[in-house]
């Protein structure tokens, strides 16, 4: 099994280009499900959760090509020919469930899996299911599988979520575009990925208003047509990248990065005396005054500080001037770094939801082991600011959200190569 590592190697500088957003990506790709004309997606991510949403669209009989170096998805679905979605295939995968709802608008039948994924907290798709429910969809969960039916097609309704969930919503806004009537989405996610969906959506024809705020109305069309769509900028890599110069050092720029994308991350940043610039090609990251200070951060729905940048963050916080308190609001379970920074010298205590990180002077290099995607990464970071070599282990997990991290950081000075084994 493949790992990755690092030597401390002192203050990074340079650019650093950021992918299109992997959760973005993954929704919008179901999207071609919902018309039997061409969708093309540009500045998509090269990840294994690319291919294996490919693999799945394939199976229901979407024809799906990736073009120029994988950076071009062109896909089409003019002819479904399967309505249900394997276990084989879905379980590697979370987003995998965003099928349900363009299959059950487009077909009014779908028989979907139900999801794998990182192994951070249960996350149910209970409100998936209950948001189809309310567009008149009928649900039966047998034998691990999602029967799901709509013999008359979806019909408009109300929507209110109990709870801010990112990809209900994504699935509810692709369903109610079909659906005959009004739907109306209360209580919805208003992260960036989900207005890029909706702008998609749009495109193919869909009437949307309200993206971005808490209700969304959709108003159902009969049907959608094809369209060309730019995936909207990662800011999850964004934020894993600005957080190199600050942890070891230097000063790096991040092609194609927005501060609208990353607000509260970069207002933690500025309070813990981190420069963030915005330049004509993205943004520059540097510190102010060498340490930083540690910070009190919250996860929260967007926009609020992103659960995805917790661990990195984390990693940060190891080497700060103080101590802050971390608490994980979004997903239980999601603290299982902490045990992994500690081997390296790490001050961390964890309760439940809540780290208290002391922050210490120095790290040291250990052979660490990768618990999930944004666990290898802030390993990874960690390694950067320790001293002498860290091994992370299990790192099929960065293969998931994380394109071609070996050569980006090693571009801008990082000691960092991938062994395999």
């Amino acid at each position: 099994m493949d790992s990755i590592l690092v030597t401390g190697n002192g203050p990074v500088s340079g650019q650093i280009p950021i992918a299109g957003a992997k959760n973005a990506c993954l929704t919008l790709m179901p999207a071609t499900l919902l018309s039997d004309e061409p969708l093309t997606l540009t500045n998509a991510p090269r990840l294994s959760d690319i291919r294996t949403m490919s693999t799945l669209l394939q199976s229901l009989g979407a024809e799906v090509s990736a073009l120029q170096d994988g950076k071009v998805l062109a896909m089409s679905s003019h002819d479904l020919n399967n309505l249900r979605a394997d276990y084989d295939i879905v379980r590697k995968m979370r987003a995998s469930i965003l099928v349900l709802g363009p299959l059950l608008a487009r077909a009014g039948e779908a028989v979907v899996s139900l999801p794998g994924g990182c192994a951070i907290g249960a996350r149910p798709v209970d409100l998936h299911l209950r948001a189809l429910e309310a567009l008149g969809a009928e649900m039966d969960l047998r034998d691990g599988y999602v029967h799901a039916k709509a013999p008359s097609g979806l019909k408009g309704g109300v929507i209110e979520f109990p709870l801010v969930s990112v990809g209900a919503t994504e699935n509810a806004l692709m369903a109610a575009t079909l659906a005959k009537g009004t739907t109306v989405i209360r209580n919805a996610a208003r992260e960036p990925e989900i207005v890029d969906l909706a702008e998609c959506l749009r495109k193919m024809g869909a009437r949307i208003e309200g993206d971005g705020t808490s209700e969304i109305t959709v108003e159902g069309v009969d049907r959608l047509h094809g369209a060309t769509h730019q995936v909207v900028t990662d800011r999850i890599e964004l934020g894993t990248y600005m957080l190199a110069p600050v942890i070891c050092g230097g000063e790096v720029e991040l092609i194609g990065g927005r501060m609208n994308l990353l607000k509260a991350f970069i207002e933690k940043l500025d309070e813990a005396g981190v420069e963030v610039s915005e330049t004509e090609a993205g943004l520059k990251v540097r510190p102010r005054n060498g340490r930083v200070s540690a910070v009190d951060v919250v996860t929260e729905p967007f926009p609020g500080f992103p659960t995805d940048l917790q661990a990195q963050m984390m990693a940060l916080m190891c080497t700060a001037e103080g101590t802050s308190v971390l608490e994980e609001k979004i997903f239980e379970n999601r603290f299982m770094h902490a045990p992994e920074l500690m081997r390296m010298g790490a001050q961390i205590d964890v309760h439940g939801g809540t780290a208290k990180v002391t922050g210490v002077e120095q790290l040291r290099g250990a052979p660490v082991m990768a618990t999930d995607l944004r666990a290898s990464v802030s390993l990874i970071l960690a390694g950067m600011a320790a001293e002498g070599e860290t091994r992370v282990n299990r790192v099929y997990h960065l293969d998931r959200g994380y394109e071609n991290v070996v050569e980006k950081l090693s571009a801008v000075g990082a000691k960092i190569e991938r062994i395999r084994d």
